[in-house]
């Protein structure tokens, strides 16, 4: 066997171990942004025995640098608007981003007010959406789900490389 063509199968099985420890293990951090903590109430009822968020491997975290899924709530205020980003540049690449809540997608009720910069969009890139107020805890546990289906590769896509620079 050709040991370029050894390295690279090494290295599409090891990115696909990733792939397959990403989606199936993801941790995640939540984040308030200002909101009356109704999505708040819902987000941990998902983490409670009748719905068990954790069969699906999802694990709360308190540290951003541990986190792969930021799970935000809440209108983004001028006070918190430097503490999200701040939170979000310190994940490690691939971050996931699901905004909970009708005011996390577009400011809500807070939506035109002097401290409210409307929806989490706004300031940080989205790549899920749930929307509701509050939304229910098995729309959020749907929400999610969809997210981490997507992270599963296909069985005919190409596995995907992550360029290094070396």
């Amino acid at each position: 066997m050709n040991p370029n063509s050894a390295n690279k199968v090494d290295k599409d099985m090891l990115n696909n171990l990733k792939s397959w420890a990403r989606a199936n293990s993801p941790w995640a951090i939540h984040f308030n942004s200002g909101s009356c903590n109704g999505c708040d109430i819902e987000l941990v009822a998902t983490l409670t025995p009748r719905y068990d968020l954790e069969r699906f491997g999802v694990l709360m975290r308190g540290s951003p640098r541990h986190a792969d899924i930021l799970l935000a709530t809440g209108p983004v205020t001028r006070q918190s608007r430097d503490r999200l980003i701040r939170i979000y540049e310190q994940m490690p690449d691939p971050k996931f981003v699901v905004a909970i809540g009708a005011c996390a997608l577009t400011g809500g009720v807070f939506r035109g007010t002097y401290n409210c910069l409307d929806g989490i969009d706004k300031v940080i890139p989205v790549d899920a959406y749930i929307p509701g107020c509050p939304p229910r805890t098995e729309a959020i546990i749907q929400g999610l789900v969809a997210l981490l289906g997507s992270l599963k590769p296909t069985p005919d896509a190409e596995p995907v490389t992550e360029e290094t620079d070396v």
